[in-house]
């Protein structure tokens, strides 16, 4: 997937917060971002052609970080590579703030992932200018947005990402090629060798050789360059049985992705914050989306429908009123301006990954690159016209139209425009694996038919081989395939490790969407938190392969070496299992 290359170096975060972050993160932070700051945090060799190390991970997204993390603790030599300029995939690059569980709080994630959240608090308690509530509330939430109990900005998360990974790099155990692309993959047998990057900036290709490797990208880019089977779109009924899955198979059938970007409310400049008008914009403002069952209209509007009942929804946005019921501006809101004194300068943001930018009108895999290449530029489009729309032509409460106080913020997103530097990927390529969840494992009603037992008494199926944890509803946005939400119940659920391991490649696992499940349990094994745990789990049974020279099926299938791998886990603070008081049941969100 080639990116534009619209990225603002002078704009990531770095030195110029060091002292602050140092002050409250503690010894090895102060190490990692020392490392940062004398440059020898991304490793870009001038003529070094083939680099060999213990684990290859292609992504660094969130499960690719994750993976790389568990990986080093447990001694193993990674090199991680990332065609962007920053790590954290939907954290940063991407910029979604993190959707989670209602738990997040006690428990349901890993101690790493629990880490991350702590340090992206304290990172912000240790900047000037802080209010003294926000600055002691252990429990703070920078933008107070009502997604998430963290709405924090991408470049924080891109920052704290960093300076965790900064002593693995300065050590020598991590090699970190950001802006590098994956272009082959050279496969022996039942096994990979070896695959091919290509660096953005100069256009070396550098050969990666290693025993293990992590497929950790965002749409499971490695599979089919290494000829391992897998799974696009939607499965149909009669192939997995589940109670939401279409009549007919559609491999182009694939949830909308979305071009994020950030809007600034600065009603300072209201004179300067207008875009250029989009090439595309009278389509898009014009747009009445075609689907079944039918859209509640004009994609450019304050309504939408609902993803649940999809009815029409009314929606309302006004960034001078925050308190306003229902405000999409709160909703995404990763700056909240009354949590800083005045001399911080700080202003209100929000991220804006909402029903009117989702696109939908082609899937990215299964096509041509040209035509997936069509898409994205088509997305960014959409994204554009939508800020020029807002900023010229939506409804105010007052009765007036257009919103010139607001606009895009480079500055946040780190690039020239405002947009992210990737689109928000929902659904990727999944391995055929060892095991593949169903809606029947997890889904409220589908579980409920398949035991028995009324909504109110089900469980998700428990999984012998358990690697962790997660909980999300069944949430599909509207996909290429012409279908509207498919949005049901979901129960906290576990992930089980046969769902990162392909059926017949030995030394390759799944380290983020990729994993084994279907078009629909794909709608809640997506989010933050689990591609976080799919990634650690990934990394740390790489990790331990490669110190027992076993393959991941020996593990799998061997109780005694499981119970080993789990006991390794549980050491590192993974959660395989829901607490069973209290009792988490139906999905509150």
């Amino acid at each position: 997937m080639q990116l534009p290359r619209n990225h603002r170096t002078d704009l990531i975060p770095g030195t110029t917060s060091r002292r602050d972050f140092l002050h409250s993160a503690g010894a090895a932070a102060a190490v990692g971002l020392a490392a940062a700051a004398s440059g020898c945090s991304v490793w870009r060799p001038a003529r070094e052609r083939e680099i060999r190390a213990d684990v290859v991970i292609v992504g660094a997204g969130v499960g690719g970080c994750a993976a790389a993390l568990a990986a080093c603790r447990m001694g193993r030599s990674v090199v991680l590579t990332e065609p962007t300029e920053w790590v954290g995939g939907q954290l940063t690059s991407q910029g979604v703030p993190p959707d989670e569980h209602p738990w997040i709080e006690q428990f349901g994630c890993t101690r790493s992932y629990r880490q991350f959240r702590d340090d992206v608090r304290r990172w912000y308690q240790s900047q000037p200018g802080l209010v003294s509530a926000a600055r002691t509330n252990p429990r703070l939430n920078p933008g107070n947005g009502w997604v998430s109990r963290l709405c924090h900005e991408p470049r924080v998360a891109h920052s704290v990402l960093r300076a965790q990974l900064a002593p693995h790099i300065a050590s020598g155990r991590l090699r970190l090629l950001t802006r590098h692309e994956l272009r082959s993959a050279i496969t022996s047998k039942d096994r990979v060798k070896a695959v091919t990057v290509r660096d953005l900036e100069t256009g070396h290709n550098r050969v990666l050789v290693a025993p293990w490797f992590i497929d950790a990208t965002e749409l499971g880019d490695l599979l089919p360059l290494a000829g391992i089977e897998h799974v696009i779109g939607a499965e149909s009924r009669r192939d997995t049985g589940e109670l939401h899955a279409p009549e007919t198979a559609n491999p182009l059938d694939q949830q909308s992705f979305t071009w994020c970007f950030a809007l600034e409310y600065r009603p300072d400049l209201r004179g300067s914050n207008l875009i250029s008008k989009p090439a595309e914009y009278a389509f898009w403002r014009d747009y009445v989306p075609a689907m079944t069952p039918a859209w509640s209209g004009k994609l450019f509007a304050w309504f939408s429908t609902h993803p649940i009942t999809l009815a029409v929804r009314p929606n309302s946005f006004d960034p001078s009123n925050p308190s306003l019921a229902g405000n999409l501006w709160t909703y995404r809101r990763i700056v909240d301006a009354s949590l800083w004194s005045p001399s911080a300068g700080r202003h209100e943001v929000s991220l804006v990954n909402w029903p009117q930018n989702d696109y939908w009108l082609g899937p990215l895999v299964g096509v041509e690159p040209s035509v997936a290449q069509h898409h994205l530029q088509r997305s960014r489009e959409l994204s554009l016209s939508f800020v020029y729309w807002m900023q010229t032509e939506a409804p105010r409460p007052d009765g007036g139209t257009g919103w010139p106080e607001v606009r895009l913020s480079p500055e946040v997103m780190g690039t020239s425009d405002g947009l992210a530097m990737a689109p928000y990927i929902r659904e990727s390529r999944r391995i055929r694996a060892e095991f593949t969840v169903l809606e029947q494992h997890v889904g409220v009603d589908a579980r409920s038919a398949a035991t028995g037992l009324p909504k109110d008494r089900v469980t998700a199926e428990r999984f012998h081989d358990s690697v962790g944890v997660g909980g999300y509803r069944i949430d599909l946005h509207p996909g290429t395939g012409g279908g509207n939400y498919i949005d049901v119940g979901s129960l906290p659920f576990e992930i089980p490790l046969g769902a990162l391991i392909p059926r017949r490649v030995e030394n390759v696992l799944a380290g983020a969407k990729n994993l084994g499940v279907t078009h629909l349990t794909n709608g809640c094994y997506r989010l933050h938190p689990v591609e976080w745990n799919i990634g650690e789990a990934a990394g740390a049974l790489a990790a331990w392969c490669a110190a027992k020279h076993r393959v991941p099926t020996q593990v799998r299938n061997s109780s005694a070496r499981l119970a080993e791998f789990q006991s390794e886990l549980d050491r590192q603070g993974v959660e395989r299992t829901w607490p069973a008081s209290p009792e988490p049941k139906l999905h509150p969100l």
